[in-house]
């Protein structure tokens, strides 16, 4: 009796089971942990997310000189939230990021809020000397981090 019970089962999730449909896309192609080795290849590590640091950095300095001040935390959030996207890529630069996203950012944050072209001054230098810290921390001393000099954005209050 249990076999006529358990045969008609079987059968039917046998006959309800599709085969898996192989996707490649225009370049992404392979098996699914070579495709997944391509995608990660192409987010890349660390040097990706300094790319966009590098330019909210630039343009924080802008607005804070501009006292833009919503646009200021704007990009101190998506700093953050850069370097934690970064982290997922690259989790052995935690150490060095640690410092970077429960010190020095809340402190740049802060300033902003203050909305005092002095105080965010005062610590705009802070996280230049901070920039520059974290890159002798990873053996990158001759990333030095300056102040910019020329705007290259349009965004302006």
């Amino acid at each position: 009796m249990k076999i006529l019970i358990i045969v008609p089962v079987l059968l039917f999730f046998a006959c309800t089971q599709q085969p898996q449909e192989k996707i490649d896309g225009e370049w992404i192609k392979g098996t699914k942990q070579e495709k997944i080795h391509t995608i990660e290849k192409q987010f890349r590590g660390f040097d990706n997310t300094m790319v966009e640091i590098g330019y909210r950095y630039q343009e924080l300095y802008w607005a804070g000189k501009d006292e833009n001040w919503d646009y200021a935390t704007y990009q101190i959030e998506k700093m953050k939230l850069t370097i934690e996207n970064g982290l997922e890529r690259r989790p052995k630069r935690a150490k060095s990021a640690d410092h970077f996203l429960k010190s020095v950012l809340p402190e740049m944050l802060k300033s902003v809020q203050q909305r005092d072209t002095v105080i965010f001054n005062e610590n705009f230098d802070m996280l230049t000397a901070n920039c520059i810290n974290c890159h002798s921390m990873e053996k990158v001393p001759y990333f030095t981090v300056k102040k910019p000099i020329y705007r290259q954005s349009p965004i302006r209050k």
